[in-house]
């Protein structure tokens, strides 16, 4: 506090690059009585960060989803803090941090717990560029622009309303510039600013919309609904990996199977992933890919961890089996078949999914894993138990038999050859033994009969005005 009153009373500078003035916008105010937050679901080190800045004579406040989370009574997956120091001034402060990011940049500053790191995101107060101060593409997107600004200039930057609201954990104020709070007892998800620009500025915040959407069980006002049928081709203008990380946020939202849903509805899914219309027009793929969603929603929701590598895994698998079926076709054996056919799934994948290397190797294992989990047979079991991935293919396993694809005995007899000790396991491979068909190659995959779904007229997004 000594050093806070110090650094105010000698009027040490602020540090920004540039400041934008010009803003009439004044915050709501809104005291701990009006909102409620449960300081339990704050992060200790979310609070930390905000506090050091504080102590350093800067403004900090928690902000963005994270204040949404916490007015709605959840507690948020991940917690970022925005201030009017420079990332170069927040860096001095936290020795565990680092810059990032090209576009925008902001400073990650990393705390070592006991269960596994906290990364606080640390953003600098930013005001809208001038036509000469931002790297803007063709389409109007934003390429590059760090042009500090003000706390209420920030607010005008930011997505939607229900995300441009700031808490200060040490008063335990809300400052709301944009009726966040409004809309939050509404319902309602709108954009500040004009939609369409907003959109052509970010194509992101289309997708963005529709997963606030489906995790908060939101109405997206028509204003803000409206233009994303239109401008849906700007998403392809994203670079893939930052598309294939909105992507991954989307399906690990703990509202995976609804967010799929909402892209369908307003035609997203033609131009992020192709393969959702193939999956959701074939009653076998919609239902093996439905049950793996809901899976891990409910992971997600109890805590548990999610492999990004296993989600793929499922969208793309019935395009592995078509393709080695083909493969097999040609006098391929099964197992070289098998590698062909994922190696050519990968290949078509590849123009719209920036997939990392590692996400490919998982879905490679859980994948060539399959057919020697139907091997039961020597000390192919024996092996199997002890790799790295084989909780990830038995989990696969389970889904195949969970949706039919496979005798339910098989996903039985691994849980128990898993869970069991040496002298189970051995009565497990005798029973195999003396069980006709039951050991040996696994069969081939069988070229599955496609039954296509009616297209029913799809029934509006529901719409405010």
């Amino acid at each position: 506090m000594i050093r806070r009153f110090i650094n105010k009373f000698l009027k040490k500078p602020s540090g920004q690059k540039k400041l934008i003035h010009g803003h009439a916008l004044t915050a709501q105010k809104i005291s701990k009585r009006s909102h409620r937050i449960n300081p339990e679901l704050l992060s200790k080190n979310a609070v930390k960060v905000t506090h050091v800045l504080q102590e350093a004579g800067y403004d900090a406040y928690i902000v963005g989803g994270a204040v949404r989370d916490l007015l709605l009574g959840i507690a948020p997956k991940d917690f970022d803090v925005a201030t009017n120091a420079t990332p170069d001034q927040v860096q001095k402060l936290f020795r565990r941090s680092r810059l990032i990011g090209r576009r925008f940049q902001i400073v990650h500053v990393t705390f070592y717990g006991k269960e596994r790191p906290e990364i606080i995101e640390v953003s600098t107060f930013r005001a809208h560029a001038q036509a000469d101060q931002a790297d803007v593409a063709a389409s109007g997107r934003i390429l590059r622009d760090n042009v500090w600004g003000d706390q209420a200039e920030d607010a005008t930057r930011r997505d939607f309303s229900i995300n441009a609201m700031y808490y200060d954990p040490q008063t335990e104020v809300v400052l709301d510039y944009h009726n966040g709070m409004k809309d939050l007892n509404a319902k309602i998800i709108r954009m500040i600013g004009e939609p369409t620009q907003r959109y052509r500025e970010d194509p992101v915040r289309m997708l963005r919309a529709i997963r606030f959407a489906a995790k908060t069980g939101f109405v997206i006002e028509k204003e803000t609904l409206t233009p994303i049928e239109q401008l849906g081709d700007l998403i392809q203008d994203v670079p893939s990996s930052r598309l294939f990380d909105e992507i991954l946020k989307l399906l690990m939202s703990g509202h995976a199977w609804a967010s799929i849903e909402g892209l369908e509805k307003v035609g997203l899914h033609h131009k992020i992933l192709p393969l959702i219309e193939v999956i959701l027009s074939d009653d076998d793929r919609t239902a093996f890919v439905k049950r793996s969603l809901e899976n891990t929603d409910e992971r997600i929701k109890s805590g548990k961890p999610v492999s990004a590598g296993f989600l793929f895994a499922t969208l793309l698998w019935h395009d592995v089996q078509e393709a080695w079926v083909n493969f097999e076709n040609t006098s391929m054996p099964a197992v070289p078949a098998l590698h062909a056919a994922i190696d050519e799934v990968f290949e078509r994948q590849k123009e719209f999914l920036g997939m990392q290397r590692r996400h490919e190797a998982d879905m490679r294992e859980i994948w060539t894993m399959q057919p020697r989990l139907e091997k039961r047979v020597g000390r192919y079991p024996y092996r199997l138990v002890e790799s790295p991935k084989f909780k990830a293919a038995y989990d696969f396993l389970l889904l195949r038999c969970q949706t039919q694809e496979l005798d339910a005995e098989i996903g039985q007899w691994w849980t128990d050859f898993w869970q069991g000790d040496d002298l189970s396991r051995a009565d497990l491979m005798q029973q195999v033994k003396t069980t006709p068909g039951a050991a040996g190659s696994p069969s081939a995959p069988k070229k599955r009969r496609r039954r296509t779904r009616s297209k029913a007229v799809k029934p509006a997004v529901e719409q405010t005005s």
